[in-house]
């Protein structure tokens, strides 16, 4: 059978790898280091890690933990090694991010089906199988080569989020739900209500939060943004702001009122409290179908997440936000996969192309990992003349799976595990037992699925010992 290639020897690209390698194909692993240098790497080894050492929270209950339970119950390379090269870091997994590398490198090299090869590839022959796992800084040549798959319109180069803040902690007193210009207005205040559509008379028209602020909360605001201190900008990341994703910070050191004449822009918002527009505004736009997350609209950034936490928490009604996700603006190459893929992670204009880790549309190591085995699996299974893995929504793994293939693709953009990513259920209690229960769900959903894999598995192997 013919070799699978896989393009990028990062975590996404080095578990796909492995894992048909593990499943009895053969792998050719390109990595284009040290043959082309990117402006992040250090090294030339596999799985290195770019920014920190963390894989975020491994306490169970929390989503991170979920995706790195599931990995673990499918035989994923990087996390068994990560469990090995562990560091002390609280509640989170961290690793040595040396000696990280280098285990994985050495059980790539060691595997007998696996071949790497140190070369730059700019573009894929017509009937290969592969697996682009490229990572944010996607070299130009193959970047061409994948608008010439997809379309130019459907490949970023720039990623600008803005934060992501769990409803439950909003202060639904301080912030009013309407449309700019009076397109729905508030009728019913508190969480309840709001979570519940029955704030308005159109619930579809007012499709904001509104966080009001006086000409004093405004300037303590404005004040804070431009003296906070901002994550040191990478010598590669230098040209990339333009008009339409400039970071908070920057647009409000242009000048005291370019943000209220931006996103914080008050005009056609009137407090139904009051009956007067604020001084200015911060909008909030729901992020999910359960309605337990909110985007912080136009509030892309470039400070730390330690600034970002204390700065925005001085928005009135956000005084106690936590976070889901922080916003940042960096250099990252992704599809608008929601277009383009299947659930199985294939293209669906080439179906012998995968897509895996951030160019595909998550955020994170462990997404990154997860979406490498899901491809290689894939792969090896569509090599084998065999139908895709359905991975159950409601695991961690088929939840992104799910998001990268049926989010919105208008606003599409990398996302990392969370609880807005899982099925919505009719339950009952408080937030920590409904995603206890999430949790439950998802970890019976895989061992279901894993035994149900591993009866075909078995009765194949029979069926091939027979014929022999």
């Amino acid at each position: 059978m013919n070799e699978i290639w896989i393009i990028g020897g990062g975590l996404a690209g080095s578990e796909a790898a492995w894992q048909i390698a593990q499943r009895g194909g053969r792998a050719r692993l390109f990595e284009m280091r040290p043959a082309v240098r990117t402006p992040a790497h250090q090294t030339d080894g596999l799985g290195e890690l770019v920014c920190s050492n963390s894989f975020k929270s491994d306490v169970d209950g929390s989503a991170p933990h979920q995706l790195k339970w599931e990995l673990r119950r499918c035989g994923s390379l990087l996390i068994s090694i990560a469990d090995r090269v562990r560091v002390p870091a609280g509640a989170a997994l961290a690793v040595d991010r040396e000696k990280f590398s280098e285990a994985i490198s050495q059980a790539l090299q060691n595997h007998p089906s696996i071949r790497i090869e140190r070369s730059e590839v700019t573009e894929i022959p017509e009937a290969q199988r592969a697996i682009i796992a490229t990572g944010p800084l996607t070299s130009p040549g193959l970047s061409r080569f994948i608008q010439g798959l997809t379309g130019e319109a459907a490949l970023y180069f720039y990623d600008a989020i803005s934060p992501i803040i769990e409803a439950d902690s909003i202060d639904w007193d301080k912030v009013f739900r309407l449309s700019r210009y009076g397109r729905g207005a508030l009728v019913e205040t508190g969480h309840a209500a709001s979570l519940m559509g029955q704030q308005c008379p159109d619930a579809d028209s007012a499709d904001y939060v509104n966080c009001p602020m006086t000409r004093a909360e405004y300037d303590r605001f404005y004040d804070a943004v431009i003296h906070a201190e901002s994550v040191p900008i990478k010598e590669f990341e230098k040209t990339m702001y333009f008009e339409a994703c400039l970071p908070v910070e920057e647009l409000a050191r242009r000048g005291p009122d370019t943000l209220r004449f931006g996103p914080m822009k008050p005009v056609g918002l009137p407090d139904p409290r009051t009956g007067k527009e604020p001084y200015a505004v911060v909008q909030l736009r729901q992020e999910n179908l359960v309605a337990d997350a909110y985007n912080i609209v136009g509030f892309q950034t470039h400070l730390r997440y330690g600034e970002q936490q204390r700065v925005f928490r001085m928005i009135p009604g956000l005084e106690r936000a936590e976070f889901v996700r922080l916003g940042q603006i960096h250099r990252n190459t992704f599809i608008n996969a929601p277009r383009l893929l299947t659930g199985a992670l294939r293209l669906k204009v080439h179906p012998e192309v995968y897509f895996a880790g951030q160019i595909c549309g998550v955020e994170g190591y462990v997404e990154s990992i997860a979406t490498g085995l899901a491809a290689g699996w894939n792969a090896w299974r569509a090599a084998c003349g065999e139908a895709a893995h359905e991975f159950p929504r409601q695991t961690a793994i088929g939840c992104l799976l799910n998001y990268i293939a049926q989010a919105d693709p208008v606003n599409f953009q990398p996302m990392n595990i969370n609880f807005g990513l899982f099925p919505v259920i009719n339950f009952q209690g408080k937030k920590e037992q409904r995603r206890a229960r999430q949790i439950q769900l998802a970890r019976q959903a895989m061992e279901e699925f894993l035994i149900k894999e591993s009866q075909i598995k078995s009765h194949k192997s029979q069926v091939a010992s027979r014929r022999s």
